[in-house]
């Protein structure tokens, strides 16, 4: 699902509330999620999961195009970690769908 389809659906699961403000809304949360993990915070959204920061360690890699080594930074990543609610429903439906 794409951010756009996302707001086509919370739209018109929400009749009362302009598309444009939908809009707004999904592009606020996704804005205080990222500022958040800018700052460093752990953000949690109990029964769907945690965005957190990681750090990667600096490596040598290789160029996959030349096989040349390379040197790699080190650097921050974001990573979430699903929630138990979110794990268990995904499994649910897998499960029911591939019988």
């Amino acid at each position: 699902m794409t951010k756009s389809e996302l707001i086509a659906e919370l739209a018109a699961a929400n009749p009362h509330l302009l598309g444009r403000d939908v809009e707004l809304i999904v592009q606020t949360i996704f804005n205080e999620i990222s500022a958040a993990l800018a700052r460093g915070d752990r953000v949690e959204l109990r029964g769907f999961g945690a965005f957190t920061v990681k750090k990667r360690d600096a490596r040598t890699g290789r160029n996959p195009r030349t096989g040349d080594m390379v040197s790699v930074d080190e650097k921050l990543v974001p990573f979430f970690k699903a929630g138990k609610e979110l794990r268990e429903r995904v499994n649910h439906q897998t499960l029911s769908t591939d019988e």
